[in-house]
Parts: structure tokens; sequence; C-alpha cells
């Protein structure tokens, strides 16, 4: 009787194969993807000059997230028109996470300024995180016959009018900031607009003007070297860099508080994987000491854990859009 070998299996198809591993192809190749972000320099956009206090902050950061990502971060300075020339520029750009936007305030503050704008804060960028708060301090220049709070109210209400007040431009946060403060004592101020930070610290350190709000980052050293004089900071709590500034509210102002605050945006539509990997980075470069400690001596603090997140600042971008536009609206102030 012959000998009966076993039937082998039946051979699969080429479609049979294709079907089974497609899934599996697919789910490599996204991983693969997320695994090779970054591959190559990531450009964060700043909307103003450099040396300029966001600028500064953009800058430390951004040589500590080159380490962690493993690749370069060039900053880029796009300024116009308030900060909307580059956050236009990176609602256009490709969403493939290698173009990203280091903004303040003025993110808040645009749809109130500019009743036409070519973007959407809350629907054309994808959130990234919080980064730094910056205190403002109110600052007068060196003769200044004022010199306390108290004092400095009793002389702009002896002298109505006559008073300027600078800023680093319309809608600026030192703008906002004055405007608060003109509103707080009901003073009559000339406010004088300068196209940035360092114009306006320079017309009050030459005597051109008399009074300016501005960023610790900018105005700390100064306050340090004498040249100008400090009527106080404008957050709730005193400031480290400044231990023995008083705040405006301790003073009498209640419940005045300006703080500049720091968020990182992504075009919309740019993947999530690309997000979470840069943010990862983040996180590890804002516990930093030397990058704390460079904040710190600028009057800057790293924010919460809980502000370092997308719908941490989604969130808090969408109460400062809801604080600023009635302010704005109501001094009927537009930048267009």
């Amino acid at each position: 009787m012959p000998l009966s070998l076993p039937t082998s299996p039946r051979p699969w198809s080429r479609r049979a194969f294709a079907a089974l591993l497609g899934p599996a192809l697919a789910l490599g190749a996204l991983a693969s993807h997320a695994q090779a972000y970054p591959n190559k320099p990531i450009t964060l956009v700043v909307p103003f000059a450099a040396g300029g206090p966001t600028d500064v902050v953009a800058r430390t950061l951004g040589t500590l997230l080159g380490r962690q990502l493993g690749q370069t971060v060039i900053v880029e300075n796009k300024v116009g028109a308030g900060g909307t020339v580059a956050s236009a520029l990176v609602a256009r750009s490709a969403p493939d996470g290698y173009t990203l936007l280091l903004h303040h305030n003025g993110m808040s503050t645009a749809p109130a300024l500019y009743r036409k704008m070519s973007f959407n804060p809350l629907t054309d960028f994808e959130y990234v995180s919080q980064v730094v708060d910056v205190p403002m301090t109110l600052l007068g220049r060196k003769d200044l016959p004022a010199n306390n709070l108290q004092e400095l109210m009793a002389w702009l209400k002896a002298n109505p009018g006559k008073a300027n007040l600078a800023n680093a431009g319309l809608g600026a946060v030192s703008h906002l900031c004055g405007m608060l403060f003109q509103k707080a004592v009901g003073a009559e101020v000339t406010t004088v607009p300068f196209s940035g930070t360092a114009p306006a610290m320079n017309a009050l350190l030459g005597g051109q003007v008399d009074i300016l709000c501005d960023q610790t980052t900018q105005t700390t050293p100064h306050i340090k070297a004498g040249s100008v004089k400090l009527f106080g900071v404008t957050t709730k709590d005193r400031v480290r860099a400044l231990p023995d500034a008083p705040t405006l509210a301790q003073q009498g102002l209640k419940d005045f508080e300006v703080v500049v605050w720091h968020g990182i945006y992504a075009p919309k539509g740019t993947p999530a994987a690309a997000i979470e990997r840069f943010n990862a980075a983040l996180h590890v470069a804002l516990k930093d000491p030397a990058f704390v400690s460079r904040m710190a001596d600028l009057g800057a603090e790293v924010v919460p854990e809980s502000k370092q997140s997308p719908d941490g600042l989604k969130t808090w971008l969408t109460s400062e859009i809801a604080k600023w536009g009635p302010v704005i609206r109501a001094a009927g102030v537009y930048a267009d």
C-alpha cells in the first residue's frame, strides 16, 4: 500500500496577506512618523523685535528646547500690527510641527483691537502650552517730583493733561496697563505710543516722557541701577526679583492686576503626536534650573503645571479674550 503523505496547507494569497498586515503596517507608519519628529530645525516665531521681553523668553527657552529635541530651534522675529502679522503667518503655515508661535497677551486683545483679522485665535490654532508669566512695573523718570504712588497720583491730578504716559504701541500690554491705570486713578494723561518697548524705555530714561508701565524683563535692570523711579508692581503679590517693591494694590489700587502671560501655538491641524513631543520637551525645559533662575532674575515666573498643557492654554486664552474685549471696546480704541 503506497505511503500517504500529509497534505500541506494551501498557500495564502497575496490579498489575504495584505488584508492581515495592512492595519499593522499603518500603525507602524504612524509610530515611525511620531518617532521621527523632529527631524529638522523648528522655527519659533516671535511677534516682536529682537532684544525685547518676549524675545528674551523665546531665545532662552529655544536653547533648552533644542537640547531636548535634538534639533535647532530658530527664533524668527516677525514684527508688525501688534503681533497679528506673526500670528497670521503661523496660522497659514504648514501644520507639521515645524513652525510655532510664541505670543503674549496680544493674542487675546487682537480680536477687540482689530475689527478685521485674517485669523481667529480660537479656531485657527492648536494649543501647546503656557510658558511664563511676567509682572508689570509702574515707573517714572528719575527726576519726577513724586516718590511713591500716592504722591504720583496727587501730581497727576494737579497737572491734568500735562503728564506723558509712554507705551510700546497700540495694543501692547504696556498700553493696556496704562489704560487701566488712568481709569483707576481718574487722571487725565497724554498717551505717547512708541514702536516697541526699547524706544519707550529709552524715552523714559532720557526724560522725554514721565511714566511707563512695562514688563520686569525689561525694567528690572534699570530699577536696580536706580535710573528710574519705581512706584509699584502690578501683581497681587510682591515680585521675588524686587522684594522691596510694593504692589499697586497694596498702595490703594484695589484689584489692579496686569500680568504678561506667554503661550505657544501651532497651526490648526498639526498632528497631536508632534504637539505631544514638543510639549514633553517643553516641560523639561521649564523645569531647568538655569531657565527658572534666568526668568526669576528678570521677575518672570514659570507657570504652574496645570497651565502647561493645550487645554490650560486654551482655557486661559478664552478667559482673557472675555476680560479685555469689553475694556477695549468701552475705550473705543482700535488698531485698524
